[in-house]
């Protein structure tokens, strides 16, 4: 199905406004809100997916209108606590269309961390008392599933569903292009930062391709995999790395962020600030974009990570754009301490042979964990 098909289906019931955290199951269109927003719809950029609904919930307290809240199933997960005790119709009763993409499917490839969710997506939601269709494969059928949904939620005053399997809306070629040129891509900045590093330090990487870029440099390098690759989780490797810093307090602990999973669970710099681990070092890659699920923008244009982490009780922060004052940044804050943050302003976009790790997760988590309790030396 072409994105303005879907468009057309959509505006035809009267669903125009639109909040949440994209998905590369439907990459295409999620471009194409981003072109078409302020052109009879409106698109907000949530900063994770209970945020959507409360956004879509908000737009119905205002207008009685039904909203669309779009995201991966695995977003579905985090949406259990609003869905309950917010939209659900023993609370406030909020009419609302999700949109869910449909990764791990049974039956068809995906990486492992989409496996457990594709599984379960279907039963979730029967679970959590939410009708759902699953979107037909032609805009005739589909206009008719959209049209009883969006009827039921009304009737009902409740949230229903709508799951979109992968490669089912077609690709779109984005014609708003916002791209700032800066010195660096992501994977240069990262081969600049583990260039400065000994071997003793613990990194924790992201969600998505900074896991992946991470991992294909340890390669080229002849290296082991002693990272921890947070394949799964968006928005918990900087939690994940103040544990291990609050245990591992002679160690040095990196976290390479991204601008987008960072905002998804921005609190989590609260208690970084709070506990002030000595030991942890926070870097965001800021392209303002989801860069793994297509390059839809996220709101990191407009925000300052620097205040924030300051604001919050990091030790240091400082933003940079050369090379040059990348690697003096990390080699200054492995000495003064932490907990530090540099967010590094890079490019958008990534190789097209960029690789995945070979190792499953459980072999990551055990070479991870036995790189962790061997000494802080270099080995």
């Amino acid at each position: 199905m072409k994105c303005d098909e879907l468009w057309e289906i959509l505006k035809r019931n009267e669903l125009t406004f639109f909040t949440g955290i994209p998905d590369s199951t439907f990459k295409g269109w999620m471009s194409f809100l981003n072109d078409m927003n302020g052109r009879g719809l409106r698109n907000i950029i949530a900063c994770n997916e209970c945020e959507a609904i409360a956004i879509a919930s908000g737009y119905h307290l205002a207008t009685g209108k039904v909203g669309v809240a779009y995201m991966q199933n695995a977003g579905e997960g985090k949406t259990v606590n609003p869905l309950t005790s917010l939209a659900d119709p023993e609370v406030y009763s909020i009419p609302m269309l999700l949109i869910i993409g449909w990764r791990g499917e049974p039956g068809t490839q995906d990486e492992p961390q989409h496996k457990k969710m594709g599984r379960v997506t279907l039963s979730l939601l029967d679970t959590l008392e939410v009708p759902f269709k699953i979107l037909p494969n032609n805009k005739v059928d589909a206009g008719a599933v959209i049209a009883e949904l969006k009827a039921l939620a009304e009737e009902k005053q409740c949230p229903v569903a709508i799951i979109i399997k992968k490669g089912l809306v077609d690709e779109y070629e984005a014609k708003n292009k916002e791209n700032a040129e800066f010195e660096m891509k992501r994977e240069e900045a990262i081969k600049a930062i583990v260039g400065c590093l000994d071997g003793s330090e613990a990194i924790i990487s992201t969600t998505g391709k900074t896991s992946r870029e991470l991992f294909e440099y340890r390669l080229t390098r002849k290296e082991q995999s002693i990272d921890f690759y947070t394949v799964g989780s968006m928005g918990c490797s900087a939690s994940i790395a103040l544990g291990i810093a609050l245990e591992k307090p002679a160690r040095q602990v990196f976290i390479f962020d991204g601008d987008g999973a960072a905002i998804m669970q921005m609190g989590a710099l609260s208690t970084i600030g709070h506990y002030k681990p000595n030991n942890m070092h926070h870097i965001i890659f800021d392209n303002q974009s989801h860069d793994s699920t297509g390059g839809q923008p996220t709101v990191s244009d407009t925000t300052n990570f620097e205040k924030v982490a300051m604001a919050c009780g990091y030790k240091s922060a400082t933003t940079v754009i050369k090379q040059e004052k990348l690697k003096s940044s990390v080699l200054s804050v492995k000495k003064n301490g932490g907990p530090s943050m540099i967010v590094v302003k890079v490019n958008k976009g990534a190789r097209k042979d960029l690789g995945r790790p070979k190792n499953t997760p459980i072999e990551n988590k055990n070479k991870f964990m036995k790189f962790l309790k061997i000494s802080r030396g270099v080995k």
